[in-house]
């Protein structure tokens, strides 16, 4: 029994990078997004053309075009000439 435990939680720890946010730049130019989760806030640099996986448990952001756009953790989002566009 102990080992169905521990294969269900090890399946649960490896699926979490599933249900984050992804996010796409498809600028030309990298894009930095201010990511607030509860009383956490950082910046993430995004690369042209590359992407991330940030908030699992949600969050909100702010664009560089100063979007700002709540998330649970599930979306994908493409940053497009700076604006955000939510899939």
């Amino acid at each position: 029994m102990k080992t169905f435990a521990s294969a269900c939680v090890l399946t649960v720890l490896i699926a979490l990078p599933a249900w984050s946010a992804t996010i796409i730049n498809k600028d030309a130019d990298a894009a930095v997004l201010v990511v607030v989760e509860g009383e956490n806030r950082m910046e993430v640099a995004i690369g042209a053309g590359g992407t991330e996986s940030i908030c699992p448990s949600g969050c909100f952001i702010t664009t560089p075009s100063g979007d700002r756009i709540g998330l649970q953790g599930d979306e994908t989002i493409e940053i497009v000439k700076g604006s955000a566009v939510v899939k």
